[in-house]
């Protein structure tokens, strides 16, 4: 409970520098590339980053780390204050300063995954997910409608302040939390090595296991569709709406309404006994609800309520994919080898989330933007009750990615080893007796592995 309020207050901080960055960078280049390129560079590091994280992550103590990725995470909202309160603050910067955060970034999902693992029993794994996407989907909530309430009030500068005492917060909450460090297994002595060898232990981890690999892999190719919608949500709507930031926090809002309600059903019930069963329906349902999303968007009738109404659905089966996900990896993968392991899984699932943000502008901008302008080659197409102008190619994109998310579902329903990953790998405290030499290495939990 600790960790988790003192994420609510870092979320929302960073959820409102996020909006008001996103809206100053929109005016200052009016181009969806520019805000795609902005998350591309705050996301790159983390993807290049998480295996070396994740073997620093099971070598160190993980509260520590925490701490350590948090503080210097939000170095770089300081850096950017300086400069916005300068007048010296350009778009090349964000990309400098995010780049820094997202590499501290890197370190902290494995530390908090692996740190809840020691902190809970297996059966409230799906309930504390659930929690952090409360978290999360909440700041989703607050941050756009108080952000786009206080730009007038107290501008970005005040913004990034109350960003910076959040996380600020957050950091001398995790100082009373008790983090136990995990005992060692088989699994984690044989691994042990020089660092280089322990960053590669989370691909050889997965490799060797076909249902978890292949449950990593949809994902990997569920967020290369994904992403390009989320990229492009921001630029459709101000397109849309002629640069209504109002109704853009309206709509960010109404998603992680969704998001929250889902949280909060994961936190209670903990979701069904196979946990892959609620996976596969949110996977489905989220690409089904993306496509209604760009259909309604479509629509000739200008309905702000009707985009609120469908943006709460995806977000809202979301929590319940990212819940029973990380309930069933918790569950199969030893604790001292999380770290490593979840940043591998971390890096797959991602790997393609930069591609996508270096696709999405210029798709949006050059290519189904310009065909859904009046006189556009794909607008002929359409009929009369189908909007024809700004933000109507990046809505033709959401419906083709929702139906492409669809399909990812559908594959892992079909193939037998990821259906039933949950009953073919056994749960990790049900594996072979830890062997004499792992009890000896248990009572040493402080030791520092051997470098080769």
């Amino acid at each position: 409970m600790l960790i988790w309020v003192g994420q609510v207050f870092s979320l929302l901080g960073s959820a409102m520098t996020g909006f008001a960055l996103t809206i100053w960078a929109w005016q200052a280049t009016g181009q969806a590339t520019a805000l795609a390129m902005v998350g591309f560079f705050g996301f790159v590091p983390v993807v290049l980053l998480s295996p070396m994280a994740g073997a620093l992550v099971d070598r160190y103590n993980r509260k520590k780390i925490m701490m350590l990725a948090d503080f210097a995470a939000g170095v770089p909202t300081i850096v950017n204050l300086l400069l916005y309160a300068s007048g010296s603050l350009q778009i090349w910067h964000l990309f400098i300063t995010l780049s820094v955060s997202g590499a501290f970034q890197a370190f902290h999902f494995p530390a908090y995954s692996a740190a809840v693992t020691m902190m809970i029993s297996k059966k409230h794994y799906a309930r504390a997910s659930g929690m952090l996407s409360t978290a999360e989907f909440a700041s989703g909530i607050f941050a756009p409608i108080a952000a786009a309430a206080l730009l007038a009030i107290i501008g970005i500068v005040g913004i990034m302040l109350v960003d910076i005492c959040s996380f600020l917060f957050a950091i001398g909450l995790l100082v009373f939390a008790k983090i136990p460090q995990p005992p060692a297994t088989d699994s984690g002595l044989k691994s042990r090595g020089s660092i280089w060898k322990e960053s590669a232990y989370g691909f050889r981890y997965i490799y060797e296991r076909r249902g978890l690999l292949g449950l990593q892999l949809s994902f990997l190719f569920f967020n290369l569709f994904a992403v390009i919608s989320n990229v492009l949500l921001a630029p459709m709507i101000l397109s849309r709406t002629a640069d209504n930031y109002v109704i853009l926090a309206s709509v960010f809002s109404a998603a992680s309404v969704g998001g929250v309600v889902g949280s909060v059903i994961m936190s209670s019930w903990g979701g069904p006994k196979r946990k892959m069963h609620s996976l596969i329906f949110a996977l489905c349902s989220h690409g089904a609800f993306t496509s209604l999303l760009g259909v309604a968007l479509l629509s000739v009738n200008y309905n702000t309520v009707v985009w609120m109404v469908v943006s709460f659905f995806p977000s809202l089966v979301g929590a319940f994919a990212n819940s029973s996900s990380q309930a069933i990896w918790q569950s199969k993968v030893a604790p001292d080898v999380q770290g490593r392991v979840f940043a591998t899984r971390a890096l797959i699932a991602r790997l393609c989330a930069p591609i996508s943000m270096l696709i999405a502008g210029p798709l949006a901008d050059n290519i189904f933007e310009p065909a859904m302008m009046p006189g556009g080659s794909l607008a002929p197409a359409f009929g009369e009750l189908t909007y024809i102008g700004p933000g109507a190619g990046i809505a033709l994109i959401f419906v083709i990615t929702g139906i492409l998310c669809v399909m990812i579902g559908v594959f892992d329903y079909v193939l037998p080893a990821v259906r039933n990953v949950e009953v073919n790998l056994p749960d990790h405290d049900a594996q072979a007796k830890q062997s004499p030499e792992v009890a000896e290495a248990s009572v040493k939990t402080d030791a520092r592995p051997v470098e080769e």
